[in-house]
């Protein structure tokens, strides 16, 4: 059961006489509702409310059922329309009997001042106001305060308009000394004879609200009147009761609150819990801890050395250029270090963990042949269609796999260079963009027809017979190594941040032997696919 589930149990149990034990010695509803008739009837001679046009007055009958007199209409039974049994002591009533609901006046948004007389607007019931409260936090100035209708303590302020049905007609009870303007789209009880937080607590239970969804009118914009709030029937139990039943709430709300805070944080670890499962399994993977390691693999130190020596040929070649920062790192008297050029230098404060034997570390550009962006110029806001070039957004390359539908249409007269094109096994990462969506990385599966890459995007090219694109995606996106990634952003505002692609080169990553790197990616793809299928 959830907190609102509970509260709304406490609520129902509240207003049918079940929440507190009913006291023989309290003064029955039917002498307080007496009372309140008499004092409702002064104020309609004082002109201080309004005189129903047909008042309603509800009794039991001599069989015991209850009736209804509607003006000088006769009395009609209404056994059918009430829901449920009530205590003895109790009396069922119309809300219109009850006082008066009053609507407020118009206060625009323009029309609220930094200091003043208090007002409230009717949106506030939903965002700043709960159950009750004393002092308002907006306010008019004295010339528009004296046109408004003033609340005053104890009465009752209710939303006659809203977005959804079951929060029409939020109730929240003014517990202040001073007089409050009251905006339009806003009605306030008054005059109720009643425990404010009593009929609060009231008009937020499961019976009164379902009365209240089925009085409203409208979809996006949802409105109810006070004469309709006025024909619900509700029950009224002895006044001593009703503070009691409100010393009950008020106590089971704090614990309610205890209970409400547990269960987010339940719901938080539930909704994090696949996210953080895989992300420890990605650490496991990088970290050699995954899958076994095979003696007759191949180790990575010599899988490095046939890389130099493919990129050597190539640079020969003159289809790739020399890395002027090559960078080589080893290990010599138990401690790592990295070799540029001349310069040799200990490393061990930035190697998170240590590997396997048969793992190395590099730094990424040992991999790689080329980084290449693409250009974003002026799009259509569509996708591309057949025989169409697009460029891809950022949004194409999500954790761990490829969308090639995100995509805007290139000017038929834009040039295309074959180094923009995306084609089939391509690394690609964004570079550019919002904290969360810069450095996301994946692989594309599938030859995508007509794309290249935006400027916001790079691919990482590198040796394909020598190196698993799927293990690099896998490694760079575990938290050790994202460490790196979010390090290397630069830019001060979180909506916009940067990662040059020389600091792209420089990311660390653990290389595994090539028979290794398949069969950590094998693995992560199974488990992944089984966390995928649980139901959290």
């Amino acid at each position: 059961m959830t907190g609102q589930q509970l509260k709304n149990s406490i609520l129902q149990m509240a207003v049918q006489g079940k929440l507190v034990p009913q006291d023989p010695n309290d003064e029955p509803a039917s002498v307080l509702l007496e009372r309140i008739r008499k004092e409702k009837e002064q104020l309609i001679k004082e002109g201080k409310i309004k005189k129903e046009k047909t008042p309603s007055y509800i009794f039991r009958g001599a069989d015991n059922l209850p009736y209804e007199k509607v003006g000088k209409s006769e009395p009609v039974c209404i056994a059918d329309e009430v829901p449920f049994d009530i205590p003895e002591s109790w009396e069922w009533v119309r809300i219109s009997s009850l006082g008066s609901i009053v609507r407020g006046s118009g206060i625009k948004r323009t029309e609220t001042v930094e200091s003043g007389k208090p007002c409230v607007r009717y949106g506030e019931l939903y965002t700043t106001y709960h159950t009750s409260f004393n002092q308002a936090v907006s306010f008019v100035s004295e010339e528009l305060f004296e046109r408004c209708k003033h609340f005053s303590y104890g009465d009752i302020l209710m939303t006659l308009t809203g977005e959804n049905k079951p929060d029409i007609a939020k109730a929240v009870v003014y517990l202040g000394n001073d007089l409050i303007a009251a905006g339009g789209d806003l009605a306030y009880w008054t005059a109720h004879g009643m425990n404010p937080l009593y009929l609060t607590y009231l008009m937020a239970s499961p019976y009164v609200v379902g009365r209240k969804v089925n009085l409203a009118t409208g979809d996006i914009i949802v409105h109810i009147s006070g004469d309709k709030l006025g024909t619900i029937l509700i029950p009224i139990p002895p006044l001593s009761e009703q503070q009691r039943i409100v010393d009950k709430i008020l106590e089971a709300e704090v614990k309610l609150a205890e209970y409400t805070g547990k269960e987010n944080s339940l719901n938080l670890l539930q909704k994090n819990f696949p996210d953080a499962l895989k992300k420890s399994i990605l650490q496991w993977a990088v970290q050699g801890k995954l899958v076994p390691q095979d003696p007759a693999d191949e180790p990575a130190s010599i899988l490095l050395e046939r890389i130099r020596a493919e990129k050597q040929k190539l640079v020969a070649e003159g289809k790739i250029k020399k890395d002027k920062h090559e960078s080589v790192i080893f290990r010599r008297d138990n401690s790592h270090y990295e070799k540029r050029g001349s310069k040799e230098e200990n490393i061990d404060d930035i190697i998170p963990f240590e590997l396997p034997d048969s793992w190395e570390w590099i730094r990424l550009s040992a991999i790689l042949t080329s980084t290449d962006a693409g250009k974003s110029p002026q799009c259509e806001n569509r996708p591309r269609t057949i025989g169409e070039w697009g460029v891809i957004k950022t949004t194409a390359i999500q954790d761990g796999y490829f969308l090639a539908e995100e995509n805007k249409v290139l000017p038929p007269d834009f040039n295309l260079q074959e180094s923009m094109v995306v084609h089939h096994g391509d690394l690609l990462i964004t570079r550019a963009g919002p904290r969360n969506r810069t450095g996301v990385i994946c692989v594309v599966d599938g030859e995508p027809e007509n794309l290249i890459l935006s400027d916001k995007t790079v691919r990482l090219s590198y040796l394909r017979n020598f190196v698993n694109p799927h293990y690099v995606m896998t490694a760079l996106s575990s938290p050790a190594m994202q460490y790196f990634v979010v390090d290397a952003m630069t830019g001060m505002a979180a909506s916009q941040v940067n990662i040059s692609q020389e600091k792209m080169k420089t990311f660390l990553l653990p290389l595994p032997p090539l028979n290794e790197q398949q069969r950590i990616v094998d693995e992560v793809s199974k488990i992944f696919g089984r966390i995928d299928k649980l139901n959290f």
